[in-house]
């Protein structure tokens, strides 16, 4: 069943249970060709992505990433690590304006994914030191997050919950608060 973007960018939801089915090599080189094809500033593609499939290290993983245990349960955990691109992106972020690039491709990982009915949970809580340290990463290279990647354990996708009304979050032409 193919889906639109639109119901893509709708149902896609955390999940945090996953059923410890692999994924098939096919679906997640679809997966990865999306990363693979993300825009970057000045086509610089800032970013390795690291693919965690042993159980053993998946689980060192999950306690760097504040003991959430649900993490080790998919199958692969996607690390997505980003350099020092020498640009000062908008005059004032400096380094780490690499952080833009990597979490489009990123978004990208995670849109492709719900389209092939798996699940992601977009993790923040990490510690960068102890994941570096854990997947062997360059010194000059930062995680920027971290996701499980596997079959949703119950259905998981579902429509989202209460946002904010489009002229809470728009204004035409100048700033103007909602």
């Amino acid at each position: 069943m193919e889906m639109n973007i639109y119901e893509v960018m709708r149902t896609r939801r955390s999940i945090r249970a996953y059923r410890p089915d692999p994924i098939p090599e096919e679906v997640l080189n679809r997966v990865l060709e999306a990363v693979r094809i993300a825009p970057s500033g000045s086509n610089r593609q800032p970013w390795r992505f690291i693919l965690v499939k042993d159980g053993e290290l998946r689980r060192r993983l999950a306690a760097a990433c504040g003991d959430q245990a649900f993490i080790a349960e998919a199958p692969v955990v996607v690390v997505a690590c980003g350099y020092d691109i020498n640009y000062n992106r908008g005059g004032y972020m400096g380094r780490m304006s690499m952080l833009v690039d990597v979490s489009i491709a990123f978004t990208h990982l995670i849109l492709a994914a719900r389209a092939e009915g798996l699940g992601t949970c977009w993790i923040g809580a990490f510690n960068n030191d102890e994941v570096k340290k854990l997947l062997k990463i360059p010194e000059d290279v930062d995680v920027v997050a971290v996701t499980p990647l596997g079959y949703p354990r119950d259905k998981g996708f579902a429509e989202p919950g209460p946002r904010k009304a489009l002229n809470e979050i728009v204004s035409i032409d100048t700033f103007q608060q909602g």
